[in-house]
């Protein structure tokens, strides 16, 4: 797991109710990385925030990681 990725899933963990539920799969192409996030059902919200603001901050994050590493880091919120 990169760095970019074990930050993400330590923030997300913080923020939701059921963090042993909460995983961060990385998933590699051409273009960069992209960080599929899974939280309980009813964690979404919290991972989501008002307005969406909460994902934004954690894109943001984990871009700012990403372009420490040299690469360019998406994250995405998996639902089932």
């Amino acid at each position: 797991m990169s760095s970019a990725s074990e930050d993400l899933l330590a923030v997300v963990r913080l923020l939701v109710d059921h963090p042993k539920e909460a995983t961060v799969e990385a998933v590699e192409d051409a273009e960069g990385v992209e960080l599929q996030v899974e939280v309980a059902a009813t964690d979404r919200g919290q991972v989501i925030g008002r307005r969406g603001r909460t994902i934004d901050a954690l894109r943001a994050l984990a871009r700012v990681r990403g372009e420490r590493e040299g690469r360019d880091v998406a994250v995405e919120l998996v639902e089932d």
